[in-house]
Protein backbone atom coordinates (compact mmCIF):
# COMPACT_ATOMS: atom_id res chain seq x y z
CA UNK A 1 0.00 0.00 0.00
CA UNK A 2 1.73 3.42 -1.23
CA UNK A 3 2.16 6.32 1.29
CA UNK A 4 2.07 9.73 0.37
CA UNK A 5 2.92 12.95 2.41
CA UNK A 6 1.48 15.77 4.07
CA UNK A 7 2.67 19.14 5.56
CA UNK A 8 0.65 20.66 7.88
CA UNK A 9 0.37 24.86 8.24
CA UNK A 10 2.28 26.80 10.43
CA UNK A 11 1.78 25.86 14.41
CA UNK A 12 -0.54 23.07 13.42
CA UNK A 13 1.61 20.59 14.50
CA UNK A 14 1.58 20.93 18.51
CA UNK A 15 -1.31 18.37 18.88
CA UNK A 16 0.58 15.67 16.91
CA UNK A 17 3.70 16.40 19.41
CA UNK A 18 1.23 15.66 21.72
CA UNK A 19 0.29 12.36 20.30
CA UNK A 20 -3.17 13.24 19.65
CA UNK A 21 -4.36 10.91 16.79
CA UNK A 22 -6.25 13.13 14.78
CA UNK A 23 -5.51 16.17 12.14
CA UNK A 24 -8.28 18.11 11.05
CA UNK A 25 -8.90 19.05 7.61
CA UNK A 26 -8.18 23.14 8.46
CA UNK A 27 -4.85 21.89 9.28
CA UNK A 28 -3.60 20.67 6.38
CA UNK A 29 -1.54 22.73 3.97
CA UNK A 30 -0.89 20.74 1.38
CA UNK A 31 -0.68 17.05 0.32
CA UNK A 32 1.25 15.36 -2.90
CA UNK A 33 -0.73 14.45 -5.47
CA UNK A 34 -2.13 11.18 -6.77
CA UNK A 35 -3.28 9.97 -3.29
CA UNK A 36 -6.53 8.01 -2.75
CA UNK A 37 -9.62 8.20 -0.05
CA UNK A 38 -7.85 5.78 2.83
CA UNK A 39 -4.28 5.99 1.76
CA UNK A 40 -1.64 5.78 4.05
CA UNK A 41 -0.23 9.39 4.81
CA UNK A 42 3.02 10.52 6.31
CA UNK A 43 2.53 13.79 8.45
CA UNK A 44 5.34 16.09 8.75
CA UNK A 45 5.31 19.76 10.30
CA UNK A 46 5.28 23.30 8.23
CA UNK A 47 9.26 23.08 8.34
CA UNK A 48 9.09 19.39 7.14
CA UNK A 49 9.82 17.67 10.50
CA UNK A 50 8.73 13.82 10.39
CA UNK A 51 5.67 13.85 12.63
CA UNK A 52 4.00 10.74 12.09
CA UNK A 53 1.92 7.94 9.92
CA UNK A 54 -1.66 7.67 9.38
CA UNK A 55 -4.61 7.51 6.91
CA UNK A 56 -6.20 9.51 4.49
CA UNK A 57 -10.03 11.03 4.29
CA UNK A 58 -9.83 14.17 3.06
CA UNK A 59 -13.89 14.53 2.72
CA UNK A 60 -13.90 13.83 6.34
CA UNK A 61 -13.69 16.89 9.32
CA UNK A 62 -11.28 14.72 10.59
CA UNK A 63 -9.04 14.45 7.78
CA UNK A 64 -6.33 12.07 9.00
CA UNK A 65 -5.99 10.13 11.92
CA UNK A 66 -2.87 8.85 13.37
CA UNK A 67 -1.55 5.43 13.52
CA UNK A 68 2.15 5.90 14.70
CA UNK A 69 4.08 8.51 15.77
CA UNK A 70 7.42 6.95 14.69
CA UNK A 71 8.93 6.38 11.29
CA UNK A 72 7.95 2.42 11.22
CA UNK A 73 6.26 0.23 8.55
CA UNK A 74 2.26 -0.30 8.88
CA UNK A 75 1.81 -3.72 7.82
CA UNK A 76 0.26 -6.96 8.51
CA UNK A 77 2.54 -7.33 11.22
CA UNK A 78 1.68 -3.40 12.61
CA UNK A 79 -1.70 -4.81 13.28
CA UNK A 80 -0.60 -8.57 14.54
CA UNK A 81 0.96 -6.87 17.22
CA UNK A 82 -1.71 -3.93 17.91
CA UNK A 83 -4.26 -6.72 17.91
CA UNK A 84 -2.10 -8.78 20.28
CA UNK A 85 -1.40 -5.89 22.43
CA UNK A 86 -5.18 -5.51 23.14
CA UNK A 87 -5.72 -9.42 23.43
CA UNK A 88 -3.00 -9.41 26.29
CA UNK A 89 -4.81 -6.52 27.99
CA UNK A 90 -8.06 -8.01 28.21
CA UNK A 91 -6.65 -11.77 29.52
CA UNK A 92 -5.24 -9.49 32.46
CA UNK A 93 -8.33 -7.73 33.63
CA UNK A 94 -11.43 -9.87 32.21
CA UNK A 95 -13.34 -10.59 35.32
CA UNK A 96 -14.31 -14.57 36.41
CA UNK A 97 -17.42 -15.89 34.48
CA UNK A 98 -17.18 -13.65 31.83
CA UNK A 99 -17.48 -13.98 27.95
CA UNK A 100 -18.32 -10.69 26.22
CA UNK A 101 -16.50 -7.66 26.61
CA UNK A 102 -14.48 -4.95 24.05
CA UNK A 103 -11.68 -6.28 22.10
CA UNK A 104 -10.44 -3.65 19.86
CA UNK A 105 -11.75 0.20 21.51
CA UNK A 106 -10.59 2.28 18.64
CA UNK A 107 -8.20 5.30 19.54
CA UNK A 108 -7.95 3.25 23.14
CA UNK A 109 -5.76 0.40 21.63
CA UNK A 110 -3.85 2.80 19.12
CA UNK A 111 -6.46 1.58 16.03
CA UNK A 112 -8.86 4.62 15.52
CA UNK A 113 -12.13 3.41 13.42
CA UNK A 114 -11.77 -0.22 14.26
CA UNK A 115 -14.11 -1.99 16.96
CA UNK A 116 -14.13 -5.30 18.03
CA UNK A 117 -16.72 -6.88 20.44
CA UNK A 118 -16.70 -10.78 21.64
CA UNK A 119 -19.80 -12.44 22.25
CA UNK A 120 -18.69 -16.21 23.56
CA UNK A 121 -17.63 -17.66 20.93
CA UNK A 122 -18.25 -14.78 18.45
CA UNK A 123 -16.69 -11.21 17.35
CA UNK A 124 -18.39 -8.76 15.50
CA UNK A 125 -16.45 -5.98 13.89
CA UNK A 126 -17.16 -2.44 13.55
CA UNK A 127 -15.53 -0.68 10.78
CA UNK A 128 -16.09 3.03 11.26
CA UNK A 129 -13.28 5.03 8.83
CA UNK A 130 -12.40 4.47 4.95
CA UNK A 131 -8.92 4.02 6.10
CA UNK A 132 -9.20 1.17 8.12
CA UNK A 133 -11.78 -0.30 5.68
CA UNK A 134 -8.77 -0.83 3.68
CA UNK A 135 -7.11 -3.15 6.02
CA UNK A 136 -10.09 -5.04 6.92
CA UNK A 137 -9.35 -8.45 5.11
CA UNK A 138 -5.91 -7.77 6.73
CA UNK A 139 -8.01 -7.87 10.21
CA UNK A 140 -10.32 -10.48 9.95
CA UNK A 141 -7.21 -12.74 8.72
CA UNK A 142 -5.17 -11.70 12.30
CA UNK A 143 -8.45 -12.19 14.48
CA UNK A 144 -9.37 -15.33 13.25
CA UNK A 145 -5.99 -16.80 13.44
CA UNK A 146 -5.33 -15.36 17.27
CA UNK A 147 -9.15 -16.40 18.11
CA UNK A 148 -10.69 -19.94 17.99
CA UNK A 149 -14.38 -18.72 17.72
CA UNK A 150 -17.06 -19.93 15.41
CA UNK A 151 -17.44 -16.87 13.70
CA UNK A 152 -16.78 -13.27 12.85
CA UNK A 153 -19.13 -10.77 11.96
CA UNK A 154 -20.00 -7.19 10.57
CA UNK A 155 -22.01 -5.16 12.19
CA UNK A 156 -21.20 -1.90 9.76
CA UNK A 157 -24.37 -0.23 10.18
CA UNK A 158 -23.17 2.97 11.93
CA UNK A 159 -24.38 6.48 10.67
CA UNK A 160 -20.22 7.27 10.94
CA UNK A 161 -19.45 4.97 7.94
CA UNK A 162 -22.04 7.58 5.69
CA UNK A 163 -20.04 10.21 6.78
CA UNK A 164 -16.60 8.58 5.18
CA UNK A 165 -18.53 7.35 1.92
CA UNK A 166 -18.45 4.10 3.03
CA UNK A 167 -22.00 2.11 2.46
CA UNK A 168 -23.77 0.27 5.49
CA UNK A 169 -22.24 -3.40 5.68
CA UNK A 170 -23.70 -5.95 7.98
CA UNK A 171 -22.96 -9.77 7.69
CA UNK A 172 -20.58 -12.81 8.16
CA UNK A 173 -16.81 -12.06 7.55
CA UNK A 174 -15.39 -15.53 8.62
CA UNK A 175 -16.75 -18.88 9.65
CA UNK A 176 -19.99 -19.56 10.77
CA UNK A 177 -23.23 -16.97 10.30
CA UNK A 178 -24.06 -16.55 14.19
CA UNK A 179 -27.53 -17.67 15.67
CA UNK A 180 -30.40 -14.85 16.14
CA UNK A 181 -29.76 -15.19 19.50
CA UNK A 182 -26.19 -15.41 21.00
CA UNK A 183 -25.80 -16.48 25.08
CA UNK A 184 -23.78 -14.85 26.61
CA UNK A 185 -22.27 -14.77 30.58
CA UNK A 186 -21.03 -11.44 32.28
CA UNK A 187 -20.04 -11.24 35.86
CA UNK A 188 -21.73 -14.60 36.09
CA UNK A 189 -25.27 -13.25 34.87
CA UNK A 190 -26.80 -14.67 31.57
CA UNK A 191 -27.55 -12.62 28.72
CA UNK A 192 -28.83 -13.24 25.41
CA UNK A 193 -27.96 -10.77 22.66
CA UNK A 194 -29.18 -9.91 19.35
CA UNK A 195 -25.84 -9.09 17.30
CA UNK A 196 -28.34 -9.06 14.00
CA UNK A 197 -30.75 -6.61 15.13
CA UNK A 198 -29.41 -4.99 18.72
CA UNK A 199 -27.98 -1.36 19.46
CA UNK A 200 -24.38 -1.12 19.21
CA UNK A 201 -22.82 -4.62 18.62
CA UNK A 202 -25.98 -6.17 20.24
CA UNK A 203 -25.34 -5.51 24.01
CA UNK A 204 -24.18 -2.60 26.08
CA UNK A 205 -20.71 -3.55 27.18
CA UNK A 206 -19.48 -0.30 27.99
CA UNK A 207 -22.12 -0.67 31.39
CA UNK A 208 -20.52 -4.16 33.03
CA UNK A 209 -19.11 -2.39 36.05
CA UNK A 210 -21.86 -0.31 36.54
CA UNK A 211 -24.69 -2.81 36.37
CA UNK A 212 -22.27 -4.46 39.23
CA UNK A 213 -22.42 -0.91 41.06
CA UNK A 214 -26.08 -1.55 41.34
CA UNK A 215 -26.58 -5.08 42.12
CA UNK A 216 -24.33 -4.29 45.28
CA UNK A 217 -26.61 -2.00 46.44
CA UNK A 218 -29.78 -3.09 45.29
CA UNK A 219 -31.18 -5.11 48.04
CA UNK A 220 -34.59 -4.93 49.85
CA UNK A 221 -34.89 -2.00 47.29
CA UNK A 222 -38.25 -1.05 44.54
CA UNK A 223 -35.73 -0.55 41.42
CA UNK A 224 -37.27 1.51 38.37
CA UNK A 225 -34.95 1.30 35.63
CA UNK A 226 -35.47 3.76 32.86
CA UNK A 227 -34.53 3.08 28.88
CA UNK A 228 -34.15 -0.69 30.00
CA UNK A 229 -33.85 -1.81 26.25
CA UNK A 230 -33.10 -5.70 27.02
CA UNK A 231 -33.41 -5.19 30.84
CA UNK A 232 -29.56 -5.40 32.05
CA UNK A 233 -29.47 -3.18 35.13
CA UNK A 234 -33.10 -4.70 36.15
CA UNK A 235 -31.52 -8.51 36.02
CA UNK A 236 -28.50 -7.07 38.04
CA UNK A 237 -30.36 -5.30 40.56
CA UNK A 238 -32.72 -8.52 41.18
CA UNK A 239 -29.82 -10.83 41.53
CA UNK A 240 -29.14 -8.12 44.10
CA UNK A 241 -32.21 -8.93 46.05
CA UNK A 242 -34.24 -6.21 44.88
CA UNK A 243 -37.79 -6.39 46.18
CA UNK A 244 -39.21 -5.27 42.67
CA UNK A 245 -37.70 -3.93 39.43
CA UNK A 246 -39.87 -1.83 37.40
CA UNK A 247 -38.38 -2.01 33.39
CA UNK A 248 -39.70 0.99 31.04
CA UNK A 249 -38.48 0.86 27.56
CA UNK A 250 -40.15 1.95 24.40
CA UNK A 251 -39.12 -1.14 22.02
CA UNK A 252 -41.23 -4.24 22.15
CA UNK A 253 -38.27 -6.22 20.92
CA UNK A 254 -36.14 -5.18 23.43
CA UNK A 255 -38.36 -6.34 26.24
CA UNK A 256 -38.90 -8.96 24.67
CA UNK A 257 -35.45 -9.65 25.09
CA UNK A 258 -35.11 -8.63 28.53
CA UNK A 259 -37.73 -11.18 29.71
CA UNK A 260 -35.94 -13.90 28.03
CA UNK A 261 -32.85 -12.24 30.14
CA UNK A 262 -35.14 -12.69 33.47
CA UNK A 263 -36.30 -16.21 33.00
CA UNK A 264 -32.76 -16.85 31.86
CA UNK A 265 -31.74 -15.98 35.57
CA UNK A 266 -34.38 -18.10 37.23
CA UNK A 267 -35.87 -14.69 38.22
CA UNK A 268 -39.97 -14.55 38.12
CA UNK A 269 -40.94 -11.51 39.68
CA UNK A 270 -40.58 -8.55 37.43
CA UNK A 271 -42.55 -5.49 35.10
CA UNK A 272 -41.82 -4.73 32.15
CA UNK A 273 -43.54 -1.41 30.94
CA UNK A 274 -43.11 -0.35 27.26
CA UNK A 275 -43.95 3.80 27.47
CA UNK A 276 -41.68 6.07 26.53
CA UNK A 277 -39.36 7.18 29.65
CA UNK A 278 -40.19 10.78 29.95
CA UNK A 279 -43.95 10.73 29.78
CA UNK A 280 -43.70 7.38 32.60
CA UNK A 281 -41.74 9.53 34.82
CA UNK A 282 -44.41 12.94 34.41
CA UNK A 283 -47.11 9.98 34.65
CA UNK A 284 -46.15 7.68 38.13
CA UNK A 285 -47.33 8.48 40.90
CA UNK A 286 -45.11 5.68 42.79
CA UNK A 287 -41.70 5.99 44.91
CA UNK A 288 -38.80 4.25 44.07
CA UNK A 289 -35.63 3.64 46.39
CA UNK A 290 -33.63 3.03 43.37
CA UNK A 291 -33.49 4.98 39.84
CA UNK A 292 -31.42 4.00 37.19
CA UNK A 293 -31.17 6.13 34.12
CA UNK A 294 -29.40 5.06 31.24
CA UNK A 295 -31.09 7.09 28.27
CA UNK A 296 -28.95 6.95 24.70
CA UNK A 297 -26.97 9.46 23.47
CA UNK A 298 -29.05 12.72 23.60
CA UNK A 299 -25.91 14.89 21.80
CA UNK A 300 -24.30 13.92 18.85
CA UNK A 301 -22.49 16.94 17.58
CA UNK A 302 -21.76 20.46 19.08
CA UNK A 303 -24.89 21.78 17.84
CA UNK A 304 -27.23 19.84 20.18
CA UNK A 305 -25.52 20.44 23.36
CA UNK A 306 -27.61 22.84 24.93
CA UNK A 307 -30.86 20.76 23.39
CA UNK A 308 -29.30 17.67 24.89
CA UNK A 309 -28.47 19.37 28.17
CA UNK A 310 -32.00 20.21 28.51
CA UNK A 311 -33.15 17.11 28.25
CA UNK A 312 -30.58 15.52 30.86
CA UNK A 313 -31.81 17.56 33.19
CA UNK A 314 -35.54 17.16 32.43
CA UNK A 315 -34.83 13.28 32.82
CA UNK A 316 -32.77 13.35 36.25
CA UNK A 317 -35.73 16.02 37.59
CA UNK A 318 -38.12 13.65 37.15
CA UNK A 319 -36.15 10.99 38.36
CA UNK A 320 -35.53 12.19 41.10
CA UNK A 321 -38.88 13.32 42.48
CA UNK A 322 -39.61 10.10 42.42
CA UNK A 323 -37.53 8.66 44.75
CA UNK A 324 -37.93 7.80 48.15
CA UNK A 325 -36.01 9.59 50.87
CA UNK A 326 -32.73 8.14 50.82
CA UNK A 327 -32.78 6.72 47.57
CA UNK A 328 -30.38 5.79 44.85
CA UNK A 329 -29.72 7.30 41.57
CA UNK A 330 -27.28 6.10 39.17
CA UNK A 331 -27.94 8.13 35.88
CA UNK A 332 -24.81 7.79 33.47
CA UNK A 333 -24.50 10.18 29.88
CA UNK A 334 -22.89 8.30 26.89
CA UNK A 335 -22.88 11.54 24.98
CA UNK A 336 -19.08 12.35 24.43
CA UNK A 337 -20.01 16.10 24.16
CA UNK A 338 -21.37 16.18 27.21
CA UNK A 339 -18.30 16.16 29.76
CA UNK A 340 -18.39 14.93 33.24
CA UNK A 341 -18.06 18.55 34.22
CA UNK A 342 -21.08 19.34 32.53
CA UNK A 343 -23.25 16.16 32.99
CA UNK A 344 -22.50 16.89 36.82
CA UNK A 345 -23.82 20.98 36.18
CA UNK A 346 -26.93 19.55 34.68
CA UNK A 347 -27.85 17.38 37.30
CA UNK A 348 -27.40 19.44 40.19
CA UNK A 349 -29.46 22.08 38.03
CA UNK A 350 -32.11 18.69 38.25
CA UNK A 351 -31.12 18.57 41.90
CA UNK A 352 -32.01 22.19 42.56
CA UNK A 353 -35.22 22.14 40.31
CA UNK A 354 -36.48 19.10 42.55
CA UNK A 355 -35.66 20.83 45.48
CA UNK A 356 -33.90 17.54 47.20
CA UNK A 357 -30.86 17.34 48.96
CA UNK A 358 -28.65 15.03 46.61
CA UNK A 359 -25.08 13.70 47.71
CA UNK A 360 -22.39 11.96 44.68
CA UNK A 361 -21.50 8.30 46.40
CA UNK A 362 -19.53 8.02 43.42
CA UNK A 363 -18.71 8.44 39.87
CA UNK A 364 -17.91 6.27 37.17
CA UNK A 365 -16.83 6.00 33.86
CA UNK A 366 -15.74 3.13 31.41
CA UNK A 367 -14.50 -0.10 32.09
CA UNK A 368 -10.91 -1.33 31.52
CA UNK A 369 -11.97 -3.09 28.31
CA UNK A 370 -12.91 0.71 27.12
CA UNK A 371 -9.71 1.90 27.78
CA UNK A 372 -9.12 5.78 26.94
CA UNK A 373 -5.82 6.99 25.49
CA UNK A 374 -4.83 9.65 27.25
CA UNK A 375 -4.33 11.74 24.61
CA UNK A 376 -7.61 11.58 23.03
CA UNK A 377 -9.68 13.17 25.88
CA UNK A 378 -12.62 12.84 22.96
CA UNK A 379 -12.49 9.25 24.01
CA UNK A 380 -14.09 9.61 27.47
CA UNK A 381 -17.40 9.40 26.32
CA UNK A 382 -19.07 7.29 29.16
CA UNK A 383 -19.99 9.30 32.50
CA UNK A 384 -22.10 8.24 35.52
CA UNK A 385 -22.74 9.27 38.80
CA UNK A 386 -24.34 7.33 41.84
CA UNK A 387 -26.33 9.69 44.08
CA UNK A 388 -27.84 9.80 47.33
CA UNK A 389 -31.50 11.60 47.18
CA UNK A 390 -32.69 13.80 50.72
Amino acid sequence: MKTIRCYLKEEKEKPLESRHPWVFSGAIDRIDDNFETGDLIRVYSFQEKFLGIGYLNPRSQIAIRMLAFQDIPINETFFEKKIREAVQLRARFVPPETNAFRLIHSEGDFLPGLIVDRYADYLVVQVLTLGMEKWKNVIVKILAAEFPVKGIFEKGDMEARKFEGLEKCVGKLSGEEPPDYIEVLENGVRFVVDIHRGQKTGFFLDQRDNRELVRRHSRGKRVLNCFAYTGGFSVYAALGGASETVSVESSEPALNTARVNFEKNNIKDFQLVREDVFDYLRSVRQEFDFVVLDPPAFCKNKQQIQQAARGYKDINMSAIKRLAPGGLLFTASCSSYITPDLFQKIVFGAAKDARRDVRILAKTSHPFDHPINIYHPEGEYLKGLLCEVS
